[in-house]
């Protein structure tokens, strides 16, 4: 069997409802589904108050992805086996959530300057349900509205760090996400450390969480061992996952194309932070 830590849903930058993701990952047999919403656990408590988790046939883990504050890098943090409702967490949350309010509506006003034709209406439209609203959104806007070809193009010319278009936003320092990540009761986790690009980076960051993504689908087999061999090192759990999206995925097109060992799953479905 196989288990997938680390996916998205339409509560932040996911094509799926959670609904329709956990149903999928049943359908073609995952032990263990992580929901790691960027900036949100809207995904889990939707499921929680429907009463569709905990799920008889499959072991849900309740997550979210952050992203941390850095002048150069982008640095996301997964928090694991968190409280949904702990006060700590909803706090920094919503502080996060309305700094990206504030951002998205900077982002929108700088292309209608340039003469895009893109509305704030628009980006809600292809949000949904997300509250969570980022340059992702914005980025499937333009593409609806004929501006660019892909989701890729409107970030290499406008939307990415550094582009005409680019707008930063609030990001809570690593510290500060660990420290409600545990308040929570979860376990901190550094996702994809490859894409920080920046090795020394991620050595700083190990000796601050709880585990660190060692599989994801851009590692190749170099990337992994490197990873390990850091883990090991400061006394890590091992984590991975797919980083699935649904259509718009970066790098994998379909739910159970990048898996990882129940077992590895397993120790993060047990174990958390206990104060």
């Amino acid at each position: 069997m196989a288990s997938d830590l680390h996916t998205h849903t339409i509560f932040s930058d996911g094509t799926l409802s959670p609904e329709e993701l956990v149903t999928l990952a049943k359908n073609i047999g995952l032990s263990y589904l992580a929901i790691t919403d960027h900036d949100t656990v809207e995904g889990i408590k939707y499921l929680y108050e429907n009463n569709l988790y905990p799920d008889k046939a499959i072991k849900i883990i309740p997550g979210v992805e952050f992203s941390a504050n850095n002048p150069d890098r982008e640095i996301h943090v997964v928090g694991y086996n968190i409280d949904i409702y702990n006060e700590a967490l909803s706090d920094m949350l919503n502080e996060i959530v309305e700094a990206r309010w504030s951002r998205f509506s900077e982002i929108v006003k700088i292309l209608q300057d340039r003469k895009y034709n893109i509305r704030e209406s628009d980006v809600l439209q292809v949000a949904g349900s997300s509250k969570s609203i980022g340059r992702f959104h914005i980025a499937r806007a333009l593409v609806k509205n004929g501006a660019f070809k892909t989701v890729r193009e409107a970030f290499e010319k406008m939307l990415g760090k550094g582009k005409p278009a680019y707008a930063p936003r609030y990001f809570p320092e690593v510290e500060e996400i660990v420290e409600v990540i545990h308040k929570s009761g979860g376990l901190a986790v550094l996702a994809h450390p490859k894409l920080i690009g920046d090795d020394s980076l991620v050595e700083k960051i190990c000796a601050k969480v709880d585990g660190i993504e060692v599989y994801y689908p851009n590692h190749q087999p170099q990337d992994v061992q490197r990873y390990f061999f850091m883990a090991r090192k400061y006394n890590l759990m091992l984590v991975g996952g797919s980083d699935f999206h649904g259509s718009a995925s970066r790098y994998v097109d379909a739910l159970g194309e990048f898996t990882i060992a129940d077992e590895l799953a397993k120790k993060v479905y047990e174990l958390g932070i206990r104060d």
